[in-house]
């Protein structure tokens, strides 16, 4: 597990409810070995006192801009370049709002634009402020600014709503940071700890046709597949990305080959993962084809009100690459997307079909998994047969999320002795 010891964390603390959990969250962080500096917006010091955080974190807590004595030596650009990384915890939907525009009219928003330390939100409002068309622009904007959003989580609200909004418990928060420690405080954004390996990875959905106008496909967006080829090319790593067909551009860098059907993907699939240290199977691939592909499209006719399909079942990718030959196979990581029993089903996976690894997700659970730009992600891993590893990611951003699964990714290939491909 990574460590946060000796690490400088600005906490800024904005004008939620939520600002009570900010308390245990500057314990905790204080616990793991953090230097914690907090910086709380006017609006914040309602719901929370400044000397409740100063004991915690054993600083002076910043609430002012303008505070003369602060000021006297450029107080804010100071605490602006101490930083490492500034985690906001709760970002409301006003603050949310005003750091995507540039705004910089309080000490928070200044800093945050002075900074130049890795920058963490744990946003937490109302279920309908959360849904609204604005905020969820605001977030779109953050992220492409280089804003983490962990969160928010579902459940029952102060105000008495029920839906997406909550901030993330403190510990949820805690491992999220943990998890990805050596990407946040790595010396630049573009770290090279994965140079020399070369990473396969497929995503999105595949199409099985039916007859030339028709198929049968699934809802996967291709996004979380996106976003872990996005992530493993900033850690150096060489990636090659199978995609069935979606409408999301190739990420920078990435090497991209398109294909239709599970069979053409099963074929560039077996293909390039002996040349491969990771297969990563992130695609949502059809376990069944048409037998029988018609000529010309099916009609439609008076005299019977239904049609019977003859399916066939298609190549298990991830269980065939699981199984090359221990010279050739790279680490395999598989996905399991499922609607309930999740942990169940998905050690099940990970042992029947001899995988390395597996990210498991819910995705019956309201604004998460396909097609969504949040998820959540169980991971499982084989320290031995009868006792797999185990470890939690909150709902995030499919890019943070995606951030923190290849930072496991790495864990656990170094802990397996795999060697990097010359």
């Amino acid at each position: 597990m990574s460590t946060l010891l000796g690490k400088r964390i600005l906490l800024g603390i904005s004008a939620g409810i939520a600002a009570y959990k900010s308390a245990q969250l500057a314990r905790l962080l204080k616990k793991a070995g953090a230097e914690v500096r907090v910086v709380m917006t006017e609006g914040a010091q309602a719901f929370i006192t400044p000397l409740t955080l100063q004991a915690l974190s054993g600083e002076t807590v910043r609430t002012s801009l303008l505070d003369p004595e602060a000021e006297a030596g450029m107080g804010h650009i100071e605490l602006a370049r101490w930083a490492e990384l500034i985690l906001v915890a709760p970002g409301t939907a006003d603050l949310m709002a005003r750091l995507a525009h540039g705004h910089a009219d309080d000490l928070l928003t200044t800093l945050c634009l002075a900074s130049d330390a890795e920058r963490v939100m744990a946003p937490a409002m109302n279920q309908a402020m959360w849904r609204h068309p604005a905020t969820q622009r605001n977030a779109r904007q953050l992220e492409d600014d280089g804003w983490r959003l962990l969160g928010p989580d579902a459940g029952d609200q102060a105000c008495g709503d029920i839906g997406p909004g909550r901030m993330l418990e403190p510990e949820t928060i805690l491992e999220s940071l943990l998890a990805v420690t050596s990407s946040l405080f790595a010396p630049s954004r573009a770290t090279a700890d994965a140079r020399g390996l070369t990473i396969v990875i497929t995503a999105g959905p595949t199409r099985e046709a039916i007859d030339p106008v028709r198929y049968l496909s699934n809802h996967s967006s291709g996004k979380m597949g996106y976003a872990l080829a996005e992530a493993a090319v900033r850690r150096g790593a060489t990636v090659k990305l199978i995609s069935g067909p979606v409408s999301l551009d190739t990420p920078p860098g990435v090497e991209r080959l398109d294909v239709e059907s599970a069979q053409e993907m099963f074929e560039a699939s077996r293909r390039l993962a002996e040349q491969s240290d990771v297969f990563i199977g992130c695609a949502a691939v059809a376990d069944y084809r048409v037998e029988h592909v018609a000529e010309h499209k099916l009609k439609k006719t008076a005299e019977r009100d239904d049609l019977t399909l003859k399916l066939a079942k298609n190549p298990d990718i991830i269980a065939e690459i699981a199984a090359l030959d221990r010279r050739i196979r790279p680490f395999v990581v598989g996905f399991a997307a499922e609607t309930r029993d999740l942990e169940a089903y998905a050690r099940d996976k990970l042992l029947r079909k001899g995988l390395d690894m597996i990210v498991a997700n819910d995705v019956s659970q309201e604004g998460l998994g396909f097609g969504a730009d949040h998820n959540a992600a169980l991971l499982l891993w084989r320290d031995d047969d009868r006792s797999p590893g185990r470890r939690e990611l909150p709902a995030q951003t499919k890019q943070t999320l995606a951030s923190a699964v290849f930072e496991a990714i790495l864990e656990r290939l170094t802990a397996s002795h795999e060697t990097p491909s010359s």
